[in-house]
Parts: C-alpha cells; structure tokens; sequence
C-alpha cells in the first residue's frame, strides 16, 4: 500500500455543524429537467450495466436481470473471465462484456442508462462521479469510500445526481427492513425516553489473506481486499457499518468524536487491516456509544446489531433476527427479518425502479451512507492514532489512502 500523504493545497476544515448541514442538503434538490437525464417511462425496462461481478455483484446482477422493470445491457469486471462468464449467464452481447481496471469507463461509454456498483470500496468515488457525469443513474454498496476525501466525493456526486434528477441509492439493508422502521419510529418519538447509551456489535469470520505477490491482483477476489485498508477500508470500516448505521440512525445525529483500541489478531495474517475493536463515541448531547467486532476465524457466529438504552427502555436490534423494544410503560413486540440479506437487497432494487420511473430524486440514503462510512472511519482512525479524535479533526485530514494498482490490467 502506498503511504498517504497530504495534498499540497489543504481545503478548509468542514465544522460537525457545517457538514450535516451540506448533508442533509443532499436531498434539498428537487428541480427536474427531461432534457438532462436518460429516463424511461414506466412501462420501458432500463438499461443497466453492472461493474464488478463477484459473489454479490454477480447475485445482483442475476436479481436485476430478472427484475421486470431492468434490462442488462453491460457488465465489467476486472477479471475478464468473471466478465465473460456472467456476461453469458445473463445473455449480454459479448462486444458489452468489458474487464480491466478500464471496464467500468468502457461500460458507462456504452450508453446505459443506470449503473449497480459492486466494486472493492476504493473504486466507489471515481466510479460513481463518472456515472453522474455519464447522466446514469447509480446503485452502489457501501462502504461508500475508504477515506474522507472519497467520503466527500461521493457526497458531492449524490448531490449533483439529484440536482440533475438522477436517482443515487446506497444498498443499506437495515433501514428496508420494517421491524427497524416501526421501533425506529418508537424511538424517536419517545418511547425509550432520553437515550444514554447504544451499544454496536459485529461478530463473524474473516476473509482469507492471499499471500503477497508481485501485484495486487489476488486482493481483488474473493473478498480479500477487506483485509487491505487502501482497497476495503478495514474490517470497522467493511462490516461494523452495518450496526454502527443503525446506531446513528437511533441517534439521528454524528459522533463528535471517539477513542478506541483495535488489535490485528486472525493467523497467518497480509493485510494491513486490524479485526478486533473497542471503539467508543460520543455526541454533543452527551449520548455515549460502543462498538466492539472481532473477526477471526474461531467457530464464533454471526452477530451484528445495536441495542439502545433509554430512560424509561431500552431496543435491541439484530442483522437478521429480533428487533423489539421492552420498556417500564410500554413496548413493540417486532420480530424477526431471517433473511435481510436479500430481502433488503430485493426492497432496495425495488425502490430504485420506482425512483427512476417515478422521477423521485431525493436520495434519501446518500447522506446516512456518507455518514456511516465517516463515523467508521473516525473509528479506525482514533484506534490506529491511538488517541481521541474529534469529527472535525477527521475531516481536516484530508490525506488519501490508495493502493498501489502498478501492474494491473488496464
């Protein structure tokens, strides 16, 4: 990995008050040109392109060709052999099958209409920025970047996709689900009483780190490149997302800072990015957080999800099982999403169809998104700088993290 290093040309500093501001102004942008977007009626597929096919990317790319309201017309990966294999699972013409660190231009220069982005996290900014500028509507993963700047990128690309009345979704799958949506709505009006403390947790195992080569090459399969922080972003950052998004969501607010501890504790070990995490928070209201992961290999299940504790109750709310509040007035009994994985994947793919061919272009998940990345990232850093770090000493840092791509297929 190459060492980040500062810009020559620092941009001021964006205050807590200043970004949540820009943030929130994210879906401020109504204003709808025909003439400034590739859209399609409500009875005409749209045409897609899907970058990066591996084990996810090729499953939602197999979802969306069998969507009625999707026709996929390209597909890219960096693996020419991944590109030619789902590109004939799913019947695309063999001239729209691009590979190469290029495909992702190449796919957008083949006039699609909307784009799903399936990449390692590193690629997300430069990718979608050139989607919106190809007038393309994008469906991307999260994280949404590795590193502040890219962090900003993406929040900018959003916010000029919805000035251009572009849909721009990031595939959360807690906040499709309607356990969370009911107890969250409990929540924030009450039911729990003043909030003290949430605590965030995501346990399972890690990903295999392939053994170092000439090139990065092998990091970009088989999900290896999680344990690379220029390419992934580090395990906080990949997987605790999911139960820290959730914690801010409960809160409605952003850190204003952390400390923390993180250790690198699974065998035989490449990759730069630690698995275990202490991390702790607070918020200007005086609300506390914790979020503790470990990813090892070690017979440890699947655990990820948030728990709130209130004046008058407390919430408990699981990735993939129970969300319910018990309190000393009243409660919500919810109940189990066994399967959010794809039920939330399925709902999100839903709900882009309908904003395009609805013309809805508020994009409630950019901010939420760009936030949950941040706060992770706040995360990772205070741990690894061993020190507490304000949200507005993350964002002055405006240092890139990249990977070194020398070697690679163009």
């Amino acid at each position: 990995m190459k060492h980040p290093t500062a810009p020559a040309h620092t941009p001021p500093a964006l205050t807590r008050r200043q970004f949540l501001a820009r943030s929130a102004s994210a879906g401020a942008f109504t204003v709808v040109s025909a003439s400034s977007i590739r859209s399609s009626e409500a009875n005409t597929r749209v045409r897609v392109g899907s970058v990066g096919l591996g084990g996810r990317g090729a499953w939602i790319a197999e979802h969306v060709a069998q969507h009625a309201g999707f026709e996929i017309t390209a597909v890219a990966d960096y693996f020419p052999a991944v590109a030619e294999a789902v590109g004939e699972r799913l019947s695309v013409p063999k001239e729209r099958r691009f590979s190469g660190l290029s495909g992702a231009r190449r796919l957008l220069e083949s006039k699609v209409e909307a784009v799903f982005l399936e990449t390692p996290p590193f690629f997300f900014p430069a990718h979608a920025q050139a989607a919106v500028a190809a007038g393309c509507h994008v469906y991307m993963a999260k994280p949404v970047a590795v590193d502040v700047p890219g962090c900003l990128a993406i929040l900018e690309a959003g916010q000029r996709a919805t000035r251009n009345s572009q849909v721009f979704l990031v595939d959360f799958q807690t906040r499709t689900d309607p356990f969370h949506q009911e107890a969250l709505r409990r929540v924030h009006q009450g039911m729990l009483g003043r909030l003290g403390l949430l605590t965030a947790f995501y346990h399972d195992e890690c990903f295999r780190d392939p053994p170092p080569e000439r090139t990065i090459e092998n990091l970009l399969r088989g999900l290896a490149w999680v344990n690379d922080t220029s390419l992934g972003g580090s395990y906080i950052v990949n997987c605790d997302i999911h139960a820290v998004d959730v914690a801010l969501w409960i809160a409605q607010d952003v850190p204003s800072s952390a400390v923390g501890y993180s250790f690198r504790n699974r065998p035989d070990a490449h990759g730069d990015s630690h698995d275990c995490y202490a991390i702790s928070y607070e918020f200007q209201s005086g609300l506390v957080m914790t979020n503790q992961s470990e990813h090892v290999r070690n017979a440890t299940e699947f655990k990820s999800g948030c728990f709130a504790y209130g004046q008058r109750g407390w919430l408990e709310a699981h990735y993939g099982g129970k969300t319910a509040i018990r309190g000393l007035d009243d409660g919500f009994a919810g109940g189990e999403a066994n399967d959010l994985y794809a039920d939330g994947m399925r709902r999100n793919v839903d709900a882009f169809h309908r904003s395009i061919v609805g013309r809805d272009f508020t994009n409630p998940t950019l901010a939420p998104s760009v936030n949950s990345t941040l706060a992770t990232i706040l995360g990772r850093e205070a741990a690894l700088k061993g020190r507490r770090l304000t949200w507005t000493d993350l964002l002055a840092d405006r240092h890139r993290i990249e990977p070194d791509l020398t070697g690679l297929r163009a």
